[in-house]
């Protein structure tokens, strides 16, 4: 396959498959976009709204009209941003909701950092799209909400509506509960840098390069060339866990928070870290066409999970660009969307992207294809970020 060829595979698959299902879930009587599909596809009108997929969806269109131009993705963005700001906001004590009903009222009120922090994800991108300064000013708070409220020398995780720490069974699994975890902080970057790269505030780059060298000395493990996943509250890693999918997002993620924060001396700390990230990944995991989801203390979990998948694309294209010395880095990204379109993809009508396969490449007929953390993120911005790096011209440009 010619990289013009992946280039138009992935600019048809967003365009037939992906934008087309997310702008069916519109939800024109209550709000926002209706928050569960079964595997059957039938949409659960009645489903709590997870905040995270209403952001999620809200980054998606806002990422899609700067991409592709059309204004009706705009609309669906401004559609999920009105939900956000009307429902899912806590008026009176701050910071978003985990989930509303329906109907847009307070379902689950715990205020968690890594929901935060996508809220400022989505808000980031949505004033890019949109030039609404009040969209900008929503962001610009809810890092302060995060940096006043969630934060005690890192990053606390699950919080009570007035910001009193509880367990956090959200973000803890495989028998573990953390008091900090890897993937709060990944997605508190992931969201800076997205505001920081439309803002250019001087606080949020104090924060990225904190961050920087808080994962660059606590949760990079040089002898393991991988990330820790989770810790206790003074960062001691507290279980044997290699996540493939996070290893790789972190791989890209990480270069291009370096890319946005244009300063030498992180550019020196990270790219030897994620050049090894990728590598080892390549050595250990990678199976020639896709990258099983875990290993818990020595055990792989030989599961492919969509969106473990969506982001080993895009880890080997950012690897490939970065190294054209390693080819093989860019037809692992093209072999893993071969096995997408291939085994991950719904042929179904109306149908999108299957929660997982196992090691048959069977779906698993048991898992939603919407839930609150089954989302357009992960698949949609794999598109995105193709079409952006391989230089396809966007038709806004064409006009």
């Amino acid at each position: 396959m010619t990289d013009r060829e992946f280039l138009e595979q992935i600019t048809a698959h967003v365009k037939t498959k992906i934008i087309p299902f997310w702008e069916g879930l519109r939800d024109d009587e209550n709000g926002g976009f209706y928050g569960g599909v079964d595997f059957d596809l039938h949409v659960d009108r009645k489903a709590a709204k997870g905040v995270i997929l209403n952001s999620r969806i809200v980054w998606f269109f806002s990422r899609g009209y700067l991409t592709l131009g059309d204004p009706v993705l705009l609309d669906c963005a401004r559609h999920g941003y009105e939900f956000m700001k009307q429902r899912c906001f806590d008026a009176q004590e701050g910071g978003v909701f985990w989930s509303v009903k329906f109907d847009g009222t307070p379902e689950d009120t715990t205020k968690h950092t890594y929901n935060q922090a996508f809220s400022i994800y989505a808000l980031s991108e949505y004033y890019e799209a949109s030039k609404d300064p009040e969209a900008l000013a929503l962001a610009k708070a809810q890092f302060r909400t995060i940096e006043d409220r969630c934060f005690d020398g890192g990053y606390l995780e699950a919080l009570d509506r007035n910001f009193r720490p509880v367990s956090n069974d959200k973000l803890s699994e495989n028998g573990v509960l953390a008091d900090r975890t890897m993937n709060t902080l990944l997605h508190v970057f992931e969201a800076y840098t997205n505001l920081y790269r439309v803002s250019r505030d001087s606080a949020v780059k104090e924060r990225l390069e904190w961050i920087m060298t808080e994962f660059a000395q606590k949760v990079w493990n040089p002898e393991l060339r991988r990330q820790e996943v989770f810790f206790d509250r003074d960062m001691h890693s507290i279980l044997d866990l290699y996540s493939y999918g996070h290893d790789i997002e972190t791989s890209w993620l990480m270069d291009f928070g370096v890319e946005v924060l244009g300063e030498p001396a992180y550019r020196d700390l990270i790219a030897p870290i994620s050049d090894a990230m990728l590598d080892n990944l390549t050595r250990v995991a990678y199976d020639g066409h896709s990258l099983p989801q875990e290993c818990d203390r020595g055990v792989v979990n030989n599961t492919r999970v969509w969106w473990v998948q969506a982001e080993t694309v895009l880890g080997y294209l950012n690897g490939a660009l970065k190294h054209p010395e390693r080819p093989e880095y860019m037809e692992n990204a093209k072999s893993t969307w071969e096995y997408i379109r291939t085994y991950i993809v719904d042929p179904r009508e109306g149908g999108e992207w299957f929660w997982d396969c196992d090691a048959d490449n069977v779906p698993s007929d048991r898992k939603p294809i919407v839930e609150p953390w089954k989302c357009p993120y992960h698949n949609g911005r794999m598109c995105f970020e193709v079409i952006r790096r391989l230089g396809g011209k966007t038709e806004r440009e064409e006009v």
